[in-house]
């Protein structure tokens, strides 16, 4: 088995850079020193930490257009998106910076007999972090400023097509004064990857992936009796109910669909539609999703680039051939291109129904699933009949009542009402069932890691 990969661009599928896999001895020599700098690092003060996490900030900022350029390369999405990653991204450096400090601020509790307690939120260690492709810079982001910001130390292994977007962040973190060896880029295999989990010095795990793989780490990691953030994906269902304003449902369908290429683990997928708004729906959305161009994405005139890898785009097309063998029916796209490029078009295919992998699985691309229902309480019905639960949205001119139904019957992490969003730096970001476990953002991230440490003074 060869150490050596390539990093491919999925637009031309020539070759970007060459990368070797670093040795057994190299992977553990990295592993203590990022726990040799996460001794020095847990005793920064908070503020002291955020103002190294302010400077990560200014540092995306000041090298947007380079990353920006080389996230497009290396997985093929818009360079207008990439932008607006690395926006958001370094909005994250600020709020983490801005309200670290108070989310880890000790507590101070009163106890039995006028007793005095104190809880303390205090780092783990060193946190290994197993990161996809299709956000090159915000998945790493995500996880590793809320644990900066917690003290903790960070290792990295990024996926491999995007291997070069994964080093120049850690240049980018050194650069701004973060200590040597505290954010580490491991470049190696799958099988090393194990032993990084089994490494006494990692004190906690998080990976965004697929449910297979989160299953395989979540065990490992257990097995060594360490904690674990896990975040699998999705098939979110978008609900389009009764009294829905059109226009409104078909814009926020469209762009949740294909944001990203369609390639996003929190985008929407399954479009679930009432029966008085079907036909007007379906004729609208699929008007839409047709005249979407998948092209350079460095062009203005492109609507989608390409698919991240081959592999992916051919397991895509399978889906899409095994639904409709199953009963679906394709209303545009759906057809795989020939030429250079890994290119997909923008597909819609109706007739969904259990037993498709349009109903049941995660498509991961710009295919959507339209599924009708019979009326608003049917939609919710199908919605929640998925084995996993990130995100969904409610399209409905009644918000207080679309509120309500997401608090108290959508069985998912997240809710958007009447649009498509991914992440805000203030809200939790997770799922449940088979989407995962644990929370990033909103304070929520900075607190997974760390020791909630009692001190009680007894007299």
């Amino acid at each position: 088995m060869t150490n050596t990969f390539q990093t491919i661009n999925p637009a031309t599928g020539t070759e970007i850079q060459s990368y070797t896999h670093i040795s057994n001895a190299e992977m553990e020599g990295k592993i203590d020193a990022c726990h040799k700098a996460f001794e020095g690092w847990r005793k920064k003060s908070h503020e002291e930490r955020g103002e190294v996490l302010k400077a990560i900030g200014q540092g995306l900022r000041d090298r947007k257009e380079e990353l920006a350029q080389l996230m497009t390369q290396e997985m093929g999405k818009l360079l207008e998106q990439s932008y607006q990653e690395i926006d958001l991204c370094a909005a994250i450096c600020d709020y983490t910076a801005e309200n670290g400090p108070k989310e880890l601020a000790p507590e101070d509790r009163e106890i039995a007999n006028g007793k005095r307690g104190k809880v303390v939120h205090s780092p783990l260690g060193v946190i290994y972090g197993i990161q996809p492709w299709n956000f090159p810079a915000y998945q790493v982001v995500r996880y590793s400023i809320a644990n900066l910001m917690a003290g903790n130390g960070v290792l990295l292994k990024h996926a491999a097509n995007v291997t070069g977007s994964g080093l120049m962040l850690e240049e980018i973190c050194r650069d701004a004064g973060l200590p040597e060896n505290l954010f580490t880029v491991l470049v190696i295999s799958h099988d090393q990857s194990d032993h990084v989990i089994d490494n006494d010095k990692v004190r906690g795990v998080t990976l965004t992936g697929s449910p297979g793989a989160g299953s395989h780490v979540g065990e490992r990691a257990g097995k060594a009796l360490k904690k674990t953030v896990l975040e699998l994906g999705s098939n979110d269902a978008y609900l389009v109910l009764s009294d829905a304003d059109l226009d409104t449902a078909v814009e926020t369908c469209v762009t949740g669909r294909v944001y990203n290429n369609g390639e996003t683990c929190v985008a929407a997928k399954r479009f679930v539609v009432v029966d008085s708004m079907y036909d007007a729906f379906r004729d609208a959305f699929v008007e839409k999703m047709s005249a979407l161009k998948a092209g350079d994405p460095t062009s203005d005139d492109s609507d989608i680039g390409p698919m991240a890898r081959e592999d992916l785009r051919d397991d895509l097309h399978e889906q899409v051939e095994q639904s409709v063998k199953n009963g679906a029916t394709i209303l545009c796209g759906g057809e795989k291109p020939t030429g250079d490029g890994y290119f997909y078009p923008a597909t819609v295919l109706a007739d969904v129904a259990p037993g498709q992998p349009a109903y049941d699985d995660e498509l991961f691309g710009p295919v959507a699933s339209l599924i009708r229902a019979k009326d608003d309480k049917d939609a919710m019905r199908i919605a929640n009949d998925s084995r996993y639960g990130l995100g969904g949205g409610i399209l409905s001119q009644d918000t207080e009542a679309a509120v309500k139904l997401a608090a108290e019957e959508f069985d998912t992490g997240m809710v958007f009402i009447n649009g498509f969003g991914m992440a805000t730096p203030n809200m939790p970001f997770g799922g449940v069932k088979d989407a995962g476990y644990g929370r990033e953002h909103g304070g929520f991230g900075m607190k997974e890691f760390t020791n909630a440490k009692a001190i009680m003074v007894m007299r």
